[in-house]
């Protein structure tokens, strides 16, 4: 086959570290000479590139696989590649559920993707599932990212085995990257241009444990702090029982390493946590806020939480408002419990009513936005270090993130200046008021 004259297409859903899988799906391609096209129409294969995490990542993947049948049916596309966690989770199904799709691919066959667009494309119909373990990490990469950020997976998997969450049996047991191909591959990324490094994995805490038998996070962020031309390095999901007093003086000692932690606490209530096979209770979680800001005042704390949890009572879920009130996270996310098949938290008595779950979550929502309103007022003249997102021609002023925000997930600052920028700067901004949950300001 003449791959040369093939376009190829993805839609990637999800995280940030399925975003990776596709990015490296796609540098796989181009090398075997397929064209990459960021308009599906008139593609001669569109990658599927699914999330199965949570029911309404499942009804996303679903609604796009329909829309591109849709199109395959009106001869707009030609041949539908469905990858990614919904493909590996529903292996025996898509195909059945799904006929039209022309191949059905598992993570461990991502390193097969140009061959399988190949095969579809010249008229097979096929599913592919080689073994988990054989997931590519550390092969090239086409980045889907603004060229000055990128981000990074440090390990693959997760061994954390919490009751509600299907990703061990999706991405199989926690497994890390060794330090050097991280490293090789981040100076690599800061040749080409990247200023800000985001360090994912489903825990980034337990970096190492598998290798050296101890987290060896603190260890890589120094490493990765000595690559000249990087600018941020921010780290997400940082386990709480795994933030150790090393690991926090890694982030207070390199310059690089933003004082931002996300730490998906999920909840407050200890009984709560225990089904939830989590460690803690709201006393050792505050405890750890508390710490970390003792230590570095300017910390940015991000949590996310679950609300009506197989089980929560009214009592329950006093205790986990009672602790965001005390907490005063800096950023917040809140969802309701997804009973997800084949978890053990499926099979738990006294599961919720779907309102309530709800109800619960946006209480939540809600009771974190009175915070938020007040911390970010606290923000009014302060001078933070921005990244230039772009620029708004009908307001006449950039945008972009300060130090404290991660992208897609946090806010935004509008700011005017008196020269011209361009995308990917860094530059002070004077915080001069609030836009909700955005910053307004100009730069100094």
């Amino acid at each position: 086959m003449n791959t040369m004259s093939k376009r190829i297409g993805m839609i990637s859903l999800g995280c940030s570290k399925n975003q990776i899988d596709a990015e490296i799906m796609l540098a796989s391609v181009a090398k075997r000479g397929f064209e990459i096209t960021d308009d599906v129409d008139g593609a001669d294969a569109v990658i599927i590139n699914t999330c199965g995490f949570i029911e309404d990542a499942k009804k996303e993947a679903i609604e796009n696989i329909l829309d591109m049948i849709e199109l395959k049916n009106e001869g707009v596309i030609g041949k539908i590649i469905v990858t990614g966690c919904l493909a590996e989770r529903y292996k025996e199904e898509i195909l059945k559920e799904f006929p039209e799709v022309d191949a059905v691919v598992g993570l461990g066959s991502n390193k097969d993707i140009a061959d399988i667009c190949e095969r579809a494309i010249g008229g097979e119909q096929l599913e592919s599932f080689g073994e988990k373990t054989c997931l590519p990490l550390n092969s090239e990469r086409m980045l889907t990212t603004p060229g000055y950020f990128a981000y990074i997976k440090i390990a693959e998997g997760c061994s954390n085995h919490c009751t509600y969450c299907a990703i061990p049996s999706i991405r199989g047991e926690f497994r890390s990257r060794a330090p050097k191909e991280i490293l090789k591959e981040a100076q690599d990324l800061v040749r080409a241009g990247v200023k800000e490094l985001i360090v994912v994995a489903q825990d980034t805490s337990r970096y190492g444990e598998d290798l050296f038998g101890k987290s060896a996070l603190p260890a890589l962020l120094t490493s990765l702090n000595g690559i000249e031309g990087l600018e941020w390095i921010r780290v997400l999901y940082c386990y709480p029982e795994r933030i150790t007093d090393e690991l926090l003086d890694a982030f207070a000692h390199n310059d690089k390493v933003l004082n931002y932690f996300d730490i998906p606490i999920q909840h407050a209530d200890s009984s709560v946590l225990k089904r939830m096979n989590r460690k803690g209770d709201k006393e050792s979680l505050l405890n750890l806020v508390n710490k970390i800001r003792k230590k570095m005042p300017d910390a940015v704390i991000r949590t996310t939480l679950i609300t009506g949890f197989p089980g929560e009572t009214e009592e329950n879920f006093e205790v986990l408002s009672d602790f965001v009130e005390k907490a005063k996270f800096d950023r917040l996310g809140c969802f309701a419990y997804s009973q997800e098949e084949g978890t053990p938290a499926a099979l738990l008595p006294d599961q919720i009513d779907e309102e309530v779950k709800k109800e619960r979550g946006e209480a939540i929502m809600e009771q974190q936005y009175r915070i938020f309103e007040k911390l970010n007022e606290k923000n009014i003249g302060k001078v933070y270090r921005t990244v230039v997102e772009g620029y708004d021609a009908y307001t006449d002023t950039y945008f972009g993130r300060t130090w404290r925000d991660a992208p897609e997930i946090d806010g935004t600052v509008n700011f005017t200046c008196g020269y011209e920028l361009n995308e990917g700067d860094f530059v002070d901004v004077e915080i001069m008021g609030t836009n909700e949950y955005d910053l307004i300001g100009e730069v100094i």
